[in-house]
């Protein structure tokens, strides 16, 4: 029989990967809503919703995200936003008897100076970097509201997932509110059509990142809905298990892209943390693995970008 699955955010990132990945299974009825029919910030909007359609699951990617310089300027805006939608869904899903709720969460809830890889009881054991810090605590208070609602109505109903830096199609490639690879995508493209000679980054290139291919997130979450889930402790990361230095980052999307000019880098911007590798092993011991390797995700970004920039 199929199930009704109501992916909130489908116009994102992850959700228009979950779209795509599960839209093709006889086994789900697919719901969707956009934001301008159902403001997930508004309570009373949220239960209406969710009493009509009572979906039997429910995947929460929608919410505010942004770089390193969206998270300094909108604060307020990161952690009012995300708390509200979180209550908001997580209240409704409960009282409507959702079977199944899957949360993202994010890497950067970990502790800025944090042992390497981070395993998920590292969570909570010291300070998330400060420029990010208000979406860091809206995401950890939805981790712990998942598990506090488990414990609560005894069923292991609300789950929650840390995908490390995801990107792909269908990313944000604004320059003001982008993650660093899709950011350094436009910049390096932008750079190779005005002919510049160099282009300058923020900080000084050392800090490592881990990123996740959005197909793969689309993937590991078909596995979660396809597997008991009743014995796994949660939250899962989600991750590739090896990193890089926004350095060499940098140095593949200029190859992807074709930039032959100088990288310089201003070191009195910051850094952000200086590492983020997440230890995966609680999904991958279940036998999922990610498929798509870092160039080749980038070259699939990049190719999307070219055909969608005059939207972007």
């Amino acid at each position: 029989m199929t199930k009704s699955i109501y992916i909130a955010g489908h116009t994102g990132l992850i959700g228009s990967a979950l779209l795509e990945r599960l839209g093709g299974e006889d086994d789900y009825a697919i719901i969707t809503r956009t934001h301008s029919q159902l403001d997930l910030s508004d309570h009373v909007q949220v239960d209406r919703f969710f009493e009509k359609e009572a979906p039997e699951i429910c995947i929460l990617a929608a919410g505010r995200v942004g770089g390193i310089i969206a998270n300094r300027d909108y604060p307020a805006d990161f952690i009012t936003e995300n708390l509200a939608i979180q209550l908001n869904v997580f209240r409704a899903a409960r009282h409507t008897g959702v079977k199944k709720l899957i949360f993202f969460g994010s890497s950067c809830m970990y502790p800025r100076e944090c042992p390497q890889p981070m395993n998920e009881d590292q969570l909570l054991t010291g300070k998330p970097e400060p420029t990010s810090m208000a979406y860091a605590i809206s995401k950890l208070a939805g981790v712990e509201m998942c598990l506090a609602y488990n414990r609560q109505y005894g069923a292991r109903r609300f789950l929650p997932v840390i995908p490390n830096n995801v990107y792909g199609p269908r990313d944000n490639f604004d320059s003001k509110s982008s993650h660093v690879l899709p950011g350094l995508i436009r910049k390096f493209h932008e750079a190779r059509e005005k002919g510049l000679a160099s282009v300058t980054l923020w900080g000084t290139g050392t800090p490592r990142r881990e990123f996740i291919y959005v197909d793969d997130v689309a993937d590991a979450v078909s596995f979660l809905l396809e597997h008991d889930t009743d014995s796994l402790e949660f939250p899962l990361n989600m991750g590739v298990g090896y990193d890089n230095s926004i350095k060499d980052l940098a140095e593949i999307v200029c190859n992807v892209v074709g930039y032959i000019g100088q990288i310089k880098w201003d070191t009195s911007k910051p850094d952000g943390a200086p590492r983020k590798l997440l230890d995966s092993s609680r999904l991958k011991v279940l036998g999922w693995r990610p498929k798509v390797g870092l160039e080749e995700g980038i070259k699939n970004s990049y190719q999307w970008y070219l055909k969608n920039m005059s939207e972007t």
